[in-house]
């Protein structure tokens, strides 16, 4: 039986990713998230727990993929979304990314953000 998933998870101190982005801000956005991530995390009260989690998810996508053999995708090719009082979701886009079904969630308190990524190869 051909196994067709690949599991991904990833904790983050929400501490190392808010001395990140007061140290290196645009640089740090930049090389990690899409616009529309930053935009979404900077509107809420307390921005660095949402870009840990954001973070956490990306890194728990990669480790996923990388269990397909994906193992050059970049962290702005991995896109964590979400709609008000719904789920998150990701829109992955990379060369091979079309053959890939995502599924996240993502937890976190104020020290620490953890995410689980599910990944179907279609």
């Amino acid at each position: 039986m051909r196994n067709n998933f690949k599991i991904g998870t990833d904790i983050v101190e929400v501490h190392r990713i808010s001395e990140l982005v007061k140290n290196y801000n645009n640089r740090f956005f930049n090389r990690i998230f899409t616009d529309s991530e930053v935009k979404w995390c900077l509107s809420k009260n307390i921005p660095e727990i949402h870009f840990s989690g954001r973070f956490a998810a990306k890194e728990a996508v990669k480790k996923a993929l990388f269990a397909f053999g994906e193992d050059l995708v970049s962290f702005k090719s991995i896109e964590i979304l979400r709609e008000i009082n719904k789920p998150p979701y990701v829109n992955l886009s990379f060369s091979n990314s079309k053959k890939y079904t995502c599924e996240i969630t993502i937890s976190h308190t104020n020290e620490y953000a953890t995410a689980v990524a599910l990944i179907f190869i279609k």
